[in-house]
């Protein structure tokens, strides 16, 4: 007899979806893991119940009622099993057990899966069931379901909330910058290119050649203020990071690059990035910076294929492939800190600072590698809806 077709059916239908309600009012991964084990105790009666955690492939036992598994040690065999699987498992018998003079029976392992991803897994022992049919796997399914759906917000809010205290901390030393920047050099600078000017309206040849270099060094400098001043002028009016449609963001953007830089191709299909991510306004400059950087700092046609990588519940991954020279493997780690550029670079250097200065503050991240053409591959991780 199928799960459906079970007298009780209704009745724990009904209950499944007030765990559920419950499970996503959860504002912890300790409360998901405490009303999840509640309901595997009341509305299944089992003998022994665990809940494991995944992060990144690594599963820890949050919580067991099985006296012979610990709280934050790794589960047995057969959590590991299902959560490489992807999918429910069963055994019986000895197998069933976690040690040899074990009385357990039956033993039953769910994964609590958003989309591809598995964040946790529900594991139940018996000491009377010997066979778990489908009137035990589809309930157990159904709530893995609710405290995937549960996990998988919370470590979205985490993320998000990591990400905007990290901004906040970002903007207090750019403006602690900013302001002995401003005043303090600025004035310094302002004091140099005047003295400059003066001394070479009264001096000639060499020396006079010597204090014109002075003289645009310090106005180059005091330009350079400027643009940080103007960098930190616009992370400060950035909002909280709101739902933006990434189809219509990046087509708007590869549209407004191609028009602009003849010399750069574009393969894009927007309909591979039918997803909603978190962004703020300046979403868009992230793109633009990327992409012209490929038109700029590059000779001759640029071919870019953009397309859409390592994509989960949470997040989904925007590449930028070009066929240009690439980025230096020993300047990869340090290309996006502020002012930092390539030898041949006649830019700034803060637009890859700026890039990686918004990503950050909608929760997401950038990085860069060598694309499959030989030349470099920026990736753009953002929050999905």
């Amino acid at each position: 007899m199928s799960f459906e077709e079970q007298q009780d059916f209704a009745r724990q239908v009904a209950d499944l979806n007030k765990y559920g309600q419950a499970l996503n009012r959860c504002e912890s991964v300790d409360e998901v893991v405490s009303l999840t084990l509640e309901a595997m105790s009341l509305l299944f009666e089992f003998s022994y119940s665990t809940f494991v955690e995944v992060r990144e492939d690594d599963l820890r036992v949050v919580h067991s009622t099985n006296p012979n598994l610990v709280q934050g040690e790794p589960p047995s065999d057969l959590a590991r099993r299902a959560q490489e699987a992807g999918e429910t498992l069963v055994e019986q018998g000895s197998d069933a057990a976690v040690t040899a003079d074990s009385d357990v029976t039956g033993a039953l392992a769910v994964p609590a899966r958003m989309g591809d991803e598995v964040t946790a897994v529900l594991v139940t022992r018996s000491r009377s069931v010997e066979e778990f049919g489908d009137e035990y796997v589809r309930p157990m399914e159904i709530l893995a379901t609710h405290a995937a759906t549960a996990i998988s917000n919370i470590r979205s809010r985490e993320r998000l909330e990591r990400a905007h205290r990290d901004l906040e901390r970002r903007k207090e030393m750019i403006e602690m910058y900013d302001r002995l920047l401003r005043h303090d050099l600025g004035n310094d600078l302002q004091v140099i290119a005047g003295f400059a000017d003066v001394v070479a309206g009264q001096v000639d040849g060499q020396t006079e050649e010597y204090a014109g270099k002075i003289q645009r060094a310090a106005e180059s400098a005091a330009d350079l203020i400027q643009r940080v001043g103007d960098l930190v002028s616009t992370l400060e009016t950035q909002d909280n990071p709101e739902p933006h449609d990434l189809e219509s963001v990046l087509g708007d953007t590869v549209r407004d690059i191609e028009a602009n830089y003849e010399s750069l191709t574009v393969d894009f299909d927007a309909a591979e990035f039918d997803y909603q991510v978190y962004g703020g306004d300046l979403l868009d400059s992230v793109f633009t910076n990327i992409m012209s950087n490929a038109a700029v700092h590059n000779e001759g046609e640029i071919n870019m294929r953009v397309y859409p990588a390592d994509v989960s519940s949470d997040e989904v991954t925007v590449c930028f492939a070009d066929d240009g020279d690439g980025v230096s493997p020993d300047l990869r780690e340090d290309i996006f800190e502020m002012g930092v550029k390539g030898q041949e670079s006649s830019g700034t250097g803060f637009g890859l600072g700026f890039v990686r200065a918004l990503t950050e503050s909608y929760g997401g991240s950038v990085s860069v590698a060598e694309s499959d053409a030989g030349g470099a591959e920026f990736r753009v991780t953002l929050e999905r809806v």
